[in-house]
Formats: structure tokens, sequence, C-alpha cells
């Protein structure tokens, strides 16, 4: 039968429904999600690279807190992000959001932004520079998108790629999140087209939906990447890090604390040590006797720390530190000086928790270093060589936030701040509410010692506190130093002999990793001194005459400077009268020209050269 001239019975038109944001809103919205690990990769790693978080974990914030309270905070800022995206692609009609079921939404949304918030965390360890963390976390979000449009999504669509490959590729987390959206705009498309609704609860239990199983796999693993982070943290980038099985401490029984407890254990195999140096020696003795107290007054007790950094890149091991013995009471600042690569800044390390003691230990507040240096931390504090800031925050608000990790509330909190601020000059001209990033050096080295001592530490370390400061800023941090120091112990390391001896009631001088001489600077003088600095300027013509003349002063006397007619000697106190020398050079004058003289006692810093010198000399010897 022909039905050449048969038509279709009229019927009324149709309009044909096809939403662009179903059909392609899958690679986009994949890529909109993603752009959150970046930033909050970036924001970790920044913490990490300024040592930001170090510092907040020596001024007593723990790794509890600290992982709560940045979760917490990169959580709603995920969550309104997230609303924020749901609510606009609404608001201007799209499919892909208005047919769906918002309560599903919500919670795969939920699901996913804390899978990545913690992915973050574990990725964060394992970098330190932000640049590079920005670069591999942007390569990561256009990556993803691109592999689940033209990869995964191929083998979405194809029903005879077994259902169980498709399983293992959605545990990368950025398919997990491709296959979601895949969903939401297939059910978006078929419901606009069919004039009916988008995704419900319901519809998870079709076999060909795969919503159900993303979720379950995105909640496993937001638990297991969470967990690992954590312990990742914990290993590698928690200040020295702590044993791989760091979790199974608890179960062990734990070794008596006191200090004769501790000095009984290290007698069994002590090292005896022959030391020329009265000194240290009466010092390593002190500590030994204190170690067999069961308590102590003593803030700080160094007990025969040292450190050695290993052999690395063909490079031989390193002796940072060579078992160091140092005992302070309350109201003592003690000075570490030393030559640059001494090793002060490695001790210093030790003691803040930063990096562990190869040998021996440490007590602060009588607690060890090794086993207690969370609770150490809650009444520490410390002034980093480099100012460790925030740029964005003002000098008042860094005061706030330290002083709220030391406890302090309310008016009291305040209180503390407006006087740090007024001890460093930084309360007038309303300099205390700048952005730490608009300060100039100096600004940031007061701040930083401002935030050493707010909350009442006991135990202070400041590692050259006055760098950067102009004479007026100096000497009225001096005073805010001398002032706390009262009730406290403070370690100073410094290469200013002025505010050495301003400052500190002891001094010790610090040469290859070794404390070389200790007593405070009058005793260091009268001990390594011993002898006048007589300095004179001549023509060039008359040095042999000026030498000649010195000679007869002082038999002994040890030239130690001379350039272009300028001369230095040291001369024994013993072998020379000062009017002797007063009278010889009045003398010289009438046999040719002095322009310039002078006699000086001797100085700190001539001592620290001798002392220096002399040890250096001793070790290449050796």
């Amino acid at each position: 039968m022909l039905l050449d001239f048969v038509k279709e019975m009229p019927k009324p038109e149709t309009e044909l429904r096809i939403d662009l944001s179903s059909l392609l809103g899958t690679l986009f919205f994949t890529w909109v999600v993603l752009q959150l690990f970046p930033v909050v990769l970036a924001s970790l790693v920044y913490e990490k690279q300024q040592k930001l978080r170090v510092m907040m974990k020596m001024h007593g914030l723990g790794d509890g807190p600290y992982w709560m309270i940045s979760y917490a905070y990169f959580l709603v800022i995920s969550l309104l992000y997230m609303l924020c995206f749901v609510i606009f692609g609404s608001v201007i009609g799209l499919k892909f959001f208005t047919l769906n079921d918002y309560s599903i939404q919500f919670v795969f949304y939920f699901l996913y932004i804390n899978l990545q918030i913690s992915l973050a965390f574990l990725v964060a360890a394992m970098f330190s520079n932000v640049k590079t963390a920005s670069v591999v976390g942007y390569i990561f979000v256009f990556g993803t998108g691109l592999l689940g449009g033209f990869l995964f999504q191929p083998f979405l669509e194809d029903d005879s790629f077994p259902r169980g490959w498709l399983i293992v590729m959605e545990l990368f987390p950025g398919f997990a999140l491709y296959r979601g959206l895949y969903e939401f705009g297939e059910y978006s498309f078929q419901g606009n087209y069919m004039g009916t609704h988008g995704m419900r609860w319901g519809d998870l239990s079709d076999s060909s939906n795969g919503m159900s199983e993303v979720m379950i796999i995105i909640l496993v693993e937001w638990f297991v990447v969470l967990f690992v982070a954590y312990y990742v943290d914990q290993v590698s980038s928690s200040g020295a890090g702590k044993s791989p099985l760091f979790f199974l401490q608890r179960f062990r029984r734990k070794p008596a604390s006191s200090f004769r407890s501790s000095s009984l254990q290290r007698q069994g195999s002590k090292v005896f040590v022959q030391m020329d140096k009265d000194d240290v020696n009466q010092e390593r003795e002190k500590v030994e006797q204190l170690l067999l107290e069961s308590t102590t007054s003593n803030p700080i007790i160094c007990d025969n720390l040292k450190k050695i950094y290993p052999a690395r890149d063909g490079n031989p091991a390193k002796i940072a530190v060579r078992g160091l013995s140092l005992a302070l009471p309350r109201g003592e600042c003690f000075g570490m000086l030393g030559p640059n690569g001494a090793g002060k800044t490695s001790l210093i390390n030790m003691m803040i928790g930063l990096t562990k003691p190869t040998s021996g230990t440490a007590y602060l507040q009588g607690l060890d270093i090794l086993t207690s240096m969370d609770t150490i931390y809650t009444s520490m504090g410390v002034c980093p060589q480099h100012d460790l800031l925030w740029e964005t925050l003002t000098g008042r608000e860094h005061l706030l936030f330290y002083g709220r990790l030391k406890n302090l509330k309310g008016s009291a909190l305040n209180q503390a701040v407006e006087d740090s601020l007024k001890s460093v000059n930084l309360f007038h001209g309303g300099v205390a509410d700048k952005h730490a990033g608009k300060y100039s050096g100096g600004m940031k080295r007061r701040l930083s010692v401002a935030i050493s001592l707010i909350g009442d530490p006991k135990v202070v370390f400041m590692d050259e506190p006055s760098t950067g400061l102009d004479p007026a800023s100096r000497n009225s941090l001096w005073s805010v130093v001398k002032q706390a120091k009262r009730d406290r112990a403070i370690i100073l390391t410094t290469h200013s002999m002025e505010e050495a001896e301003v400052l500190c009631d002891r001094l010790g001088i610090f040469v290859d990793g070794a404390l070389q001489c200790i007593g405070n600077a009058k005793e260091l003088k009268g001990r390594y001194g011993g002898s006048y600095i007589f300095t004179i300027t001549t023509s060039s013509n008359n040095e042999e005459e000026v030498e000649n003349m010195v000679q007869h002063l002082s038999p002994n006397a040890n030239k130690i400077y001379r350039i272009s007619g300028t001369q230095k000697f040291e001369m024994p106190k013993q072998e020379v009268r000062i009017a002797d020398v007063f009278q010889a050079v009045e003398n010289a004058k009438s046999r040719f020209t002095v322009f310039a003289w002078g006699l000086a006692d001797t100085t700190l810093e001539d001592v620290f050269i001798k002392v220096a010198r002399g040890a250096q000399a001793v070790n290449i010897l050796s």
C-alpha cells in the first residue's frame, strides 16, 4: 500500500527545551568548586613559609586548637562560597540548580568541601613555598576539569565500561566531584526536557544513578585523608616533629621526670670532658648539683646539650653545640655572645622546640624539652631573629591574638596590650592600628619584642632584639627588657657589646659550639683583659720610634693594629703606670708630631675578640 501522500495529523507546537548549564555545567562548575583548593593550600603554606604557625605554637597554641580553628575557618569560608554559588545560579534561573533538590546539593557540596579542605592540609605538608604550592594547586584545578571532561566522562557514557573501574576512578577526589556534578546535570537536563523535576532523594536508589556511591566515597575519603593529614603534620611539620609511632606513647610507661632520676640515669654513662676553663667547669658542676635536687627554682637548666647535623651532600657532620650546661635563676638576663656560625641559633632552636637535641636535654620551668614542650610553650616568650608577623594584621591585633594565647581576657587583655604598645613606643600617632606590613624594620622589631613579653612568660628567648633600631628606640627597648627581667629568666643573643653590658647580668662567649667563658662583664674584662689599649697616630715615618717608646714602657706590649701611621698596642697593666704613659707621650711630642693618642681600659669587645681568636686557634691545632 502506497503511503507517499499520507501526512502526520496536525498538533499544537512544542517548545524545545535545552538548558546549556545542564549540558556544559559539569566541566565549568568543576572548575568553580575546585578554585577553593589552591586558596586554602596557599594560606596553609604561607603560615608555614613565614613560620607564623611555629610562632603561634611557641606562644602556646597547641596543634589540636590550631587544626580546629583553621579547619573551622576554611569550612565557613567554603560554605559561604558554595552558598553564593548555588544562590547566584538559582537567581539567574539555571536549571542545574533550580530543578535538583537543594538538600541533595547541600549534602554533596558539604561533603566535598570537607574532603577538599582535608586534602589541602595533607598536600600543604609537602610544600614550603607559597608560589610553588599555588602553581601546583591551579594545575590540579584545570587538569582535573580537563581530564574529567575528556577522559572520565566518555567512560561514564559508555555502558560497556565496567562499573568497578568507574568506582576506582572515582577514588580520585576530582573525579568524584565530576561524577556528582555530572549526575546533577543529567537529571536537570532530563527534567527540563520532559517538563518534570530533577534529582530527588528517591532517585538515588536508581541503578544508573551514581550519586549515592559518590557520596559514600567522599565521606570515607574525608575521614581517611583528614586522619592521614594530621598524622603527617605531626611527624613532619609540627616544630621539631614527632616520632612516627607517637600515638603509641600514651600506652607506654612514662619514665620519672624528676631532676634526680634524670641525673642518676646519666651517671651510668657519664663522659668526662677535660676542660681548662674553671668558670665553665663550675657551671657544669652547678647544673649537676641542681639535677640531684627533687625540685629547683631555676627556670632554665641546660644539661649537657649537644647538637650534631649529619653529613650531607659530601660535607662532613657539623657539631653545632658541644655539650652545653647552663643554669639561670629567676631575674637573670644571660647574654650569649659569639661570632656568626658559633651555634647560638642552634642552641636557641633546641630550647624553643624547633629542633631536637642529638643528646642531652634542658628543663624550662622544671619541664623537659624532650617530653613536655607543649606545656612549656604556655609559659614561654620568644623574640626570633627575624620578625614573624602577619602583613595584614595591625600591631594591636597581633598583641590581642598572642595575649589570648596566654589566657588574658577582657579588661586585663586590653590593658596588657595598651601597656605593651606604650612600652615599645607603638601606641601614639595611630601606629598601633596600622597594618604590620606598613611598619618600618625598627617598628616590626619593637612589635616582636612586645609579643615576646605579653602574658607574663617566665622564660624568654631574645635573638638580637635591637637589630635595626635607632639609638633612641634602642635605649627605650633596653629599659623595657631591664624592667621585664625582674621576675623572668631571659636568654639574649646579640652582637652589640654595649647591649650585652647594659642588659645582661652574666655573659657567655660561645665559639665553635662551646662556651669558652662565663661571668659578668666586669669579671670577664678583669680575667681576660688585664691590659691597657694604647692608641697613637703619627706620621708613617715615626712608627719605629713609637714602637721603641712602647717597648720601653712595657717590654711585653703587643701590637694589635697598624695602618697609615695609626698603631694600637696591648700593654699589660702590671708593667705600666698611667703617669709614665702620659710622660712618654709628652716627651715624644718634642721629637715628632703626634696627631692623636689615647689610653683605654680593656673593653668587652677586646675580651670577645681575644677569647674567640684563642678558641679558634686551639680548634685549628686540634
